[in-house]
């Protein structure tokens, strides 16, 4: 294939991922007229439509989906091979993109950057916060964290994080003049603070396990949030009971600003993992990265 062929299907790839011309050509440096230019001609030769052009967004066709099935994986396996070059540099070098949940980027990832890069200037990360099990290998990310769990099998899943448990907190001042309560059943009693979960767009179902008996307890209240902090902040603020993170609450226990319930129903379960491709060749830096973030007991 000519080489101006294999670089009109890395252009019509970047279009195709970003769903925007305007997007890709900040990503590959060039102007959008030319970008638009050459994924046209790369059309015109295949006497194909690869993408449907609106005033608000770029999607692909039909022909165009698969291209980007056909060729996607073999360039990106020409951009990874050209990235693991970098081992022959002095320092590793590279961007690395990784999605988290909020939580997740704060207590785990973060910590490890912070310790990491310092001695890697040449290695930037991009760290994306949602709460949706994304894509990784759609979105173009190098990895994700999520919970043990909910990690795809097909995934090379690292531990990052202890095991975890989950907390049902309030204020002092929320339980004066009410019962606490002594068993998961009795939260149907109280005001609780609701989280959403974007990953299945229903309530959480608040769960909880003790002697081998598991429950699941839908619970009420005024407020619904997506985000952990936000639920942190409402309990804080004395709206509720909230369940939530042991390490988020533990400082506010501490203080005495939050008051622990239900503990003996809340038992570990596993933590926080990096996952990513198996196939996928990568740099030296996403493997600093990878060591990093590895959970040592």
């Amino acid at each position: 294939m000519a080489r101006e062929s294999i670089n009109d299907l890395i252009a019509f790839q970047a279009v195709a991922r970003e769903r925007s011309f305007t997007r890709a050509a900040a990503q590959m440096g060039v102007s959008q007229s030319a970008l638009s230019q050459t994924v046209r001609g790369l059309e015109t030769r295949l006497g194909l439509r690869l993408l449907t052009r609106t005033t608000r967004s770029v999607a692909a066709t039909e022909a165009g989906e698969r291209l980007l099935q056909a060729v996607g994986p073999h360039l990106d396996g020409i951009e990874a091979g050209l990235a693991a070059l970098s081992a022959l540099r002095e320092k590793p070098a590279g961007t690395i993109r990784i999605t988290a949940d909020g939580y997740a980027a704060g207590a785990v990832v973060w910590p490890a950057l912070a310790r990491l890069l310092p001695d890697y200037p040449d290695i930037k990360v991009e760290v994306v916060t949602d709460y949706i099990l994304t894509d990784i290998v759609a979105e173009r990310f190098d990895a994700g964290v999520r919970l043990g769990g909910i990690v795809a099998k097909d995934m090379v899943a690292v531990p990052i994080g202890p095991p975890m448990r989950m907390a049902t907190v309030a204020t002092p001042l929320y339980f004066a003049g009410r019962a606490k309560p002594r068993t998961p059943q009795d939260l149907t009693g109280h005001t609780c603070i609701n989280h959403r979960l974007l990953t299945q767009g229903g309530l959480y179902a608040w769960e909880f396990e003790k002697g081998g008996r598991e429950l699941r307890v839908r619970v009420e209240g005024q407020l619904v949030f997506n985000d952990a902090h936000m639920l942190l902040r409402a309990a804080l603020d004395g709206f509720g009971i909230a369940y939530l993170p042991e390490g988020l609450i533990e400082p506010y226990l501490a203080e005495g600003r939050l008051v622990r319930v239900l503990a003996d129903w809340c038992d570990p379960f596993p933590g926080y993992h990096l996952y990513y491709p198996s196939r996928r060749q990568h740099s030296p830096a996403f493997a600093l990265l990878v060591d990093a973030l590895r959970y040592r007991t």
